[in-house]
């Protein structure tokens, strides 16, 4: 093992990851200790829509730890929670970087913003996960970190580092290399899709998505949430996609099309699409199609 985050170290072997969500109106420590076994990559806790508890999730956290480390080796599965804040302004985010402190303050290894509309959004996103003495990527298109010093203990223990060799590594990749924090952006309605480009350029950024069920919502059309997608819908995705590419960064893309195999999806997804980041209603089926498609050897 040579990651903290299991996510990344696959990723940079060339492998797609999967992953799988949790309640979060479930966490707990018990159901911590219950999940260090997942099948999944990473375990994804939606805090949008439900309520933020960061007690809760600091206790989820600590149940994998007592129960790990995983059959791949690390001390936890990867998670990532996505914030109760959007990305529709920054000042938005701003407003809300407590959510950004608090989260990664559980010792997670990863961040969503949902409904980016806004670079500036996603900008003040990044700033609010790194540490001030972190200067990587600096400049004209990322400022001064605003992650302040007083929390970085607990975190560092979930990890299983010292809290010098935390501060160093807790910090977005790609962006940083030696960094352990996976940040993504969903792009996820009309409003939003003018500006993709924009939004995934921003640094620090390592993985964007489109997100489906509210692109058809905000289309007027919830019924289109799953494949195959109608023209608007896959002309969305395509542009999401488009970003993503050229600020070579990764895809997030699920695809739960009842017309095909799990084999087939695992094709489309990998090899037609060029997802990266995957998701599925039958997840582990899916995800058992894909490693098989791409020879992965890594234990989960």
């Amino acid at each position: 093992m040579s990651r903290v985050n299991r996510c990344i170290e696959l990723l940079e072997q060339g492998q797609p990851v999967y992953y799988d969500r949790v309640d979060p109106l479930e966490l707990s420590y018990d159901l911590g200790r219950e999940l260090s076994g997942t099948w999944a990559d990473y375990l994804r806790i939606e805090f949008e829509h439900q309520g933020l508890d960061a007690v809760a999730l600091s206790r989820f956290m600590r149940g994998m730890v007592d129960a790990g480390p995983t059959r791949s080796g690390h001390r936890t599965p990867t998670v990532m929670c996505t914030l109760p804040a959007t990305g529709m302004s920054a000042d938005e985010v701003r407003l809300n970087a407590w959510q950004i402190r608090h989260i990664l303050s559980a010792g997670v290894h990863g961040l969503y913003l949902a409904h980016v509309r806004d670079p500036e959004a996603v900008r003040a996103f990044v700033e609010a996960c790194r540490f001030p003495h972190q200067t990587v990527g600096m400049g004209d298109d990322l400022g001064i970190g605003t992650r302040g010093h007083g929390a970085e203990g607990y975190p560092a223990d979930i990890w299983g580092l010292d809290v010098s060799e935390y501060v160093r590594v807790a910090d977005p990749w790609p962006l940083n290399p030696a960094g352990e924090l996976a940040l993504g952006i969903k792009v996820e309605d009309r409003f939003g899709v003018p500006h993709a480009d924009a939004c995934m350029a921003v640094p620090g950024v390592a993985f964007g998505e489109w997100g489906p069920g509210d692109m058809g919502l905000f289309f007027g059309h919830p019924e289109w949430k799953n494949a195959p997608y109608s023209p608007q819908m896959e002309a969305a995705w395509r542009q999401v996609k488009a970003a993503c590419d050229r600020a070579g960064i990764l895809f997030l893309c699920a695809w739960d099309d009842p017309a095909l195999t799990p084999e087939q999806r695992a094709d489309l997804l990998i090899n037609e699409i060029g997802a990266k980041l995957i998701a599925a209603g039958d997840g582990p089926i899916l995800a058992a199609a894909g490693r098989a498609l791409t020879g992965r050897t890594m234990p989960v």
